[in-house]
């Protein structure tokens, strides 16, 4: 049965009762969604690769997640972890263990992304006995208090909330296009001597809990670590007894065409968190590590009430079935690629588009003034995207300027629904 729509401006029907905080990126009405598409309360659809923000990876109302919804929630819906175990925990955290590399075997479940970063902070303190937190400028982290301590991708996120978590440093992050005119070696070497330097000169290398990266920036501009930096990075914080944290929270299962975006890299970091497309939709995210180092944390050191909510994880036991049957991690690297290469066949025609970047389905199109001097034209993306989702299709903005148009279309995106998406976009670019 298709879900009812009715004509209405939920905006207005929240009354001014609804909190004006929360930022939105379009100020639509939304009924519901079917596979890849999003529909207003006029019933018109909309391609969505938006995903809330990369979450609904699998797109909305998939039948296998729906099935395990419905499944649990006629058996069992609160929270238990405190009281004992529940069959969809026990079952997910084996699963999700199985994808990650050895010595990564133990899962702690929370709500958020935020939640894993906090989580992760306060492991990497305890464990080690060590202050210091090493984060990378143009980071986002979430926005809890711990969170946005070592988020650093836009100042609103932490204007009128000092002071922060003490004892937090900024590391530069090596963006290739942007600081290195392209040259991976050259923001390789030069933000690992910095590292270094930093290691040497601000915080000493023994006062350092953990490092903590996004092996691609999300918020922050849609930009890939290079490779060789992530290495370095490993055999930095192995020389010095640092714990090596990746946020994969949004680039994380599949999205870059790897289950793990730390894979391309060939390293394994000690502790790797994980949200946003887990459940495809349901509030769910996870801290991973070795069990030895969940052991030397200490029980009771940290808690959740509705983390590992058994309906979510049913959720997110579908979700893995649905990745391995349909080889979706192959698909988004697929995919990814027509995508890259369409836009880049239309960068080549616009002389707006400065840079397009970012593995499998996790890309990023940056949008200059002019190319020489690669100044960011938010602006003009502001602009692009509202006349996107005019014509049928939702694509977010990232950025410290929101000068990025960020592509995060579901995990299963056919081929054809990426060039009905390209299309739409060259005819957005050419009447902007």
């Amino acid at each position: 049965m298709e879900p009812r729509t009715e004509t209405l401006d939920l905006a207005a029907l929240a009354g001014g009762h609804l909190t004006p905080v929360l930022g939105r990126y379009f100020e639509r009405s939304w009924s519901h969604g079917v596979g890849h598409r999003l529909y207003d309360t006029a019933g018109r659809a909309y391609l969505d690769f938006a995903n809330g923000i990369a979450v609904t990876a699998l797109g909305h109302a998939h039948p296998a997640v729906s099935a395990a919804i419905h499944a649990q929630v006629d058996r069992l819906i609160g929270p238990t972890g405190a009281i004992g175990y529940s069959e969809p925990v026990v079952r997910l955290v084996a699963r999700l263990a199985a994808t990650l590399p050895e010595p990564i075997d133990s899962i702690f479940l929370l709500n958020s992304g935020s939640e894993t970063i906090d989580g992760a902070i306060k492991l990497a303190r305890r464990v080690t006995g060590r202050p210091a937190i090493i984060a990378f400028q143009g980071g986002f982290h979430g926005r809890t208090y711990g969170a946005a301590s070592i988020t650093s991708s836009s100042p609103n996120y932490r204007l009128g909330y000092e002071p922060m978590l003490p004892s937090i440093y900024f590391a530069q992050y090596p963006a290739v296009w942007r600081d290195f005119d392209g040259d991976e070696g050259r923001a390789t070497e030069t933000c690992l001597a910095r590292l270094r330097s930093m290691l040497g000169s601000i915080v000493p290398a023994a006062s350092v809990a953990a490092i903590v990266i996004e092996p691609v920036l999300g918020e922050g501009g849609y930009l890939p670590a290079p490779a060789a930096f992530l290495r370095g990075l490993r055999a930095i914080c192995d020389e010095h007894g640092i714990l090596l944290v990746a946020d994969e929270v949004q680039a994380g299962y599949g999205r870059t065409g790897r289950m793990w975006a730390f894979e391309h890299a060939g390293i394994v970091p000690d502790v790797v968190c994980i949200a946003k497309a887990i459940a495809n939709g349901l509030p769910l995210s996870a801290i991973a590590t070795s069990r030895a180092v969940q052991e030397r944390w200490g029980k009771g050191a940290h808690g959740s009430t509705y983390g590992g909510n058994p309906v979510a994880c049913a959720a997110a036991l579908a979700v893995l079935d649905t990745l391995e049957r349909g080889s979706l991690v192959a698909n988004a690297a697929a995919r990814g690629a027509e995508l890259s290469a369409g836009l880049a066949r239309l960068a080549a025609e616009d002389e707006r588009i400065g840079d397009v970047r970012g593995p499998g389905l996790m890309v990023g199109v940056e949008f200059v003034s002019d190319r020489a001097s690669k100044r960011p034209d938010g602006a003009l993306v502001d602009r692009l995207v509202a006349r996107s989702a005019d014509l049928g299709l939702l694509v977010l903005s990232c950025g410290p300027e929101h000068q990025v148009v960020r592509w995060i279309p579901p995990l299963d995106v056919s081929a054809a629904e990426v060039s009905e998406a390209l299309e739409i976009f060259g005819e957005a670019l050419r009447t902007v």
